[in-house]
């Protein structure tokens, strides 16, 4: 099955077609273990014989909407990084799945070996299951990584927060890859996809049907949220605050199955992520059920109003703040103050992650930076909404000091070469030409008005 299309990449979860050629893991006799979630809207249900994977959502005396047809689907963590194919101690993986690379999930792998949850707890509302990951492309190899999953229900919806710490030997820094925030599958009647695509979020504006078609696509989901749902327009949601881009689509005969059909819907909120060997990742995401009016207000009335349209502000304090690397890498978790960047050719890139905000509202970039050991001016990337890669026509040189001390570079943006309506990512190019020695340190990078 192919996943996350952003270039098109690829995605776990078996989605087993015939003709493709996929290996489906034979199911167990006996009934899994099952632990459950329910207030007065929706039940929840994780398998602990599946490390814990969500099975079960449904609202009450409705029908269960998570499809298990195998064990790639169900609503899941899942990462990426390299190396691709990635083959431990000479371990191939299964042909159809070698282009993943390293690639564990929370269920189990594509020959049917589970993943083991190793610790579990519930209080009231509230669980938390961690397990160890197997990856999916391979048989019977558990991941150097635990995963955890925390759960609470909240009405008609279950707040998830989602913790990968990673333990691995191999050292090297991979590059971003998309991640899944997390795979979401649907059974059979779930499969009209809608979102807000638009570049006025929290306005009100018209939803968008993306296509429901296999192999997945991607698009812009710019209020963080989109939903699988019925002919009824209800069905299940997913909201995860820091997505502006999302991957979906669905397999199969579309309007029905259960959770052991093969038709399919899904869906991943997606963010690129360099996964450090030691890194601790996480994330949250909220899962709503409801109607799309429903699933809309919801998301609505939990983003605050500073949220709803924000100037991008990037502190590298603790973390990437989802920015990565073209032409570099940096010296790896944890982050402390600043990024360390260390060009591994000419013309290192450093990308920011998608965003969205509006060209009349800011007219000033503040970088705060140092350089050493480059040559040539720097210049900053802006690519405007819907446009799909980054051009010289959309950016802007400025001079810098490559004397190895901190400087505040204020670049302004008002008369910028097409620099106007809405802005979807940036990139910052620090210089031409490196050396052996090169490095650029970076503390912050915002947008903000003079």
């Amino acid at each position: 099955m192919t996943r996350i299309h952003l270039a098109l990449a690829v995605v776990p979860s078996a989605v087993v077609l015939s003709g493709m050629g996929s290996l489906q893991p034979a199911r167990a006799e006996q009934p899994d273990r099952m632990e459950y979630l329910a207030n007065n809207h929706i039940r929840l249900g994780i398998d602990l014989d599946l490390g814990g994977a969500i099975t079960c959502l449904q609202r009450i005396g409705g029908p269960n909407m998570v499809n298990s047809h195998d064990w790639g689907r169900q609503i899941q963590m899942s990462d990426y990084s390299g190396p691709v194919p990635y083959e431990p101690l000479g371990k191939k993986p299964q042909p159809n799945w070698a282009g993943l690379g390293w690639n564990p999930i929370q269920s189990g792998d594509a020959f049917g070996n589970r993943s083991k949850v190793i610790s579990f707890s519930k209080h009231g509302n509230h669980l938390t299951v961690t397990c160890i990951p197997m990856h999916w492309p391979l048989n019977d190899e558990p991941a150097h990584c635990t995963y955890t999953s925390s759960i609470t229900l909240h009405g008609n919806a279950a707040v998830i927060h989602c913790t990968v710490s990673l333990h691995r030997k191999d050292i090297t820094q991979y590059a971003a890859r998309p991640q899944e925030l997390p795979a979401v599958y649907t059974n059979g009647p779930w499969y009209r996809i809608f979102t807000y695509s638009g570049s006025q979020p929290f306005t009100g504006g018209a939803l968008t049907r993306e296509p429901s078609v296999f192999m997945w696509r991607s698009w812009m989901a710019t209020e963080h949220w989109a939903a699988l749902v019925n002919k009824q327009n209800r069905g299940l949601g997913i909201w995860e605050p820091t997505a502006v881009q999302f991957s979906g689509g669905f397999a199969g005969a579309p309007g029905s199955g259960g959770p052991h059909d093969n038709p399919t819907g899904y869906l991943a909120p997606n963010q690129m992520e360099i996964l450090d060997h030691d890194i601790v990742f996480q994330y949250d995401y909220t899962l709503i059920v409801g109607s799309l009016k429903q699933i809309r207000s919801y998301v609505y009335s939990h983003t605050p109003s500073e949220s709803k349209q924000p100037l991008p502000n990037y502190k590298f304090s603790k973390s990437r703040s989802n920015w990565f690397y073209g032409n570099a890498s940096d010296t790896g978790w944890p982050i402390s103050r600043q990024l360390k960047v260390l060009p591994k050719s000419d013309n290192p890139q450093i990308i920011g992650p998608l965003d969205l905000w509006h060209a009349q509202s800011s007219d000033v970039l503040i970088v705060r930076m140092a350089i050493k050991g480059g040559t040539g001016n720097a210049r900053l990337f802006y690519r405007p909404f819907n446009q799909p890669n980054f051009d010289a026509e959309h950016s802007i040189q400025f001079a810098v000091k490559a004397d190895g001390f901190y400087h505040s570079y204020r670049i302004p943006l008002t008369n910028a070469a097409g620099y106007t309506g809405a802005m979807i990512q940036l990139r910052l190019d620090p210089y031409v030409t490196h050396h052996e020695t090169s490095w650029v340190k970076i503390s912050q990078i915002k947008l903000t008005r003079k």
